[in-house]
This record gives C-alpha cells, sequence and structure tokens, in this order.
C-alpha cells in the first residue's frame, strides 16, 4: 500500500512539474515573441519566439513541448493585435515544437549540435508551409502569399540558429542535463 502511495506521488509531482515548465515555457514563448519584434516587407513581424518554441520541444517532448509552444506565440499574436494569426499559430507552432521534438528523440539525439540543427529545420517546415498556406487562404492567393516565405525562412533559420546554440550551452551544465534528461 505504502508503495502504491509513493508511486502515485511520484506521479502527481512529475506531472505538476511538468505542467509548470510548460506554463514557463508558454510565457518565455510568448514575451519572446513579443519583446523583439523586427518588420518584415510582408506586413507580419520575425521574432525570437522560434526559439523558444524548438527549445521546448526539446526540452519538454513532443506533447509539453507543442502545448507551450503552441500557446505562447498565439497569445502574443492575440496580444499584438492580430488575432486572425491565433487560430494558425496554434496549430504550426504545435508541430514545430511537436515534429523538433519527436526527430531529436528519435533521429538526432548523440549526434550533437547538427543533429539538433536538422531536427530544427524538419520543426520550421510547418511554419514556412503553413503560414504561407493560411496566408494563402486569407489573401485568397497562393501565389500572392509567397511574398512571405522568405521572411518566414529568414526567422526560421535564426530560430533554428539560436535554439542550437542555446541548448548546446545549456547541455553543458549538469544541472541541466539532469533536470532535463531529454537534451
Amino acid at each position: 500500500m505504502e508503495k502504491t502511495a509513493e508511486r502515485e506521488l511520484g506521479k502527481t509531482s512529475r506531472r505538476t512539474r511538468m505542467i509548470v515548465m510548460t506554463a514557463a515555457f508558454a510565457a518565455l514563448a510568448c514575451v519572446a515573441t513579443m519583446v523583439v519584434k523586427v518588420p518584415s516587407p510582408t506586413g507580419g513581424y520575425m521574432n525570437l519566439g522560434d526559439t523558444v518554441v524548438l527549445l521546448g520541444g526539446y526540452l519538454l517532448g513532443p506533447g509539453w513541448g507543442a502545448l507551450a509552444g503552441s500557446i505562447g506565440p498565439a497569445l502574443a499574436d492575440v496580444l499584438l493585435g492580430s488575432p486572425v494569426y491565433a487560430p494558425a499559430t496554434l496549430v504550426i507552432k504545435a508541430g514545430m515544437a511537436a515534429l523538433a521534438a519527436v526527430c531529436w528523440q528519435f533521429l538526432g539525439k548523440g549526434r550533437g549540435p547538427l543533429g539538433m540543427a536538422a531536427c530544427g529545420v524538419v520543426g520550421e517546415l510547418p511554419m514556412v508551409v503553413g503560414y504561407w498556406l493560411y496566408d494563402g487562404v486569407l489573401m485568397g492567393s497562393l501565389a500572392g502569399a509567397a511574398a512571405g516565405i522568405p521572411s518566414n525562412l529568414v526567422q526560421a533559420a535564426f530560430g533554428i540558429a539560436a535554439s542550437t546554440l542555446l541548448a548546446a550551452a545549456l547541455g553543458r551544465s549538469a544541472y541541466v542535463r539532469r533536470e532535463f534528461p531529454r537534451l
């Protein structure tokens, strides 16, 4: 009976920890999306949010990472006055974090920064394609929406580079490796 109670307490503690970490990453993704905004020629903006979305996927795993990675940037869309993008952002950023995390778990782990960068490329594909398709629906023209692809590619490249460098730096810490064994 005591062992069962201990196991349940352990599960509850791990679940609570993951909920708190997910909320923290969602908040961080929201702030990273809002604080540094570089206007793009297509009318949107580039930001640091993808860095946190990818890093959250790597550290929290596909499920929790997708939740954190989608809530934060979608909330930023609403707070920054672009609520029309919030539904797309929820889906696109969740896909980003989940794909990057799955790629990392099955293909990239143990391959160092290059493996992580490759998984970042896989993770960023839904962002580039997703916003192109969503803009195409909003504009009524995929050809017209293609003008946004270059700025999304720049944002993707920055997100990949920054998340890879940050994860490599964090991975040097024994504390981070202990607390986030997925890294």
